[in-house]
């Protein structure tokens, strides 16, 4: 895939990712949180668990992508939380 169908791919996963974890990001971080969590989410899918590879614009990579991009979301929100913590 080219860099705008990424782009447009990690839009449409941090969107829904968003809306799953109730977060408001802007829309850059969105973007990034999409396309970050298409790569964890393709790196657990496919290389840990071998179950899912991201192999285009089709359902199953969205999902594995909007995963991913959960999985990004609370691992920050545990961070920002423990930092607010210390502060």
């Amino acid at each position: 895939m080219g860099i705008i169908a990424w782009i447009v791919f990690g839009a449409i996963a941090g969107f829904i990712a968003n809306l799953i974890m109730g977060t408001r990001e802007g829309l850059v971080m969105t973007v990034v949180l999409g396309i970050v969590g298409a790569v964890v989410g393709g790196f657990i899918g496919g290389t840990v668990l071998h179950v899912a590879d991201i192999t285009g614009f089709n359902t199953e990579s969205m999902v594995v992508a909007v995963i991913g991009a959960v999985i990004v979301i609370a691992v920050a929100q545990a961070m920002n939380g423990r930092r607010s913590a210390r502060l």
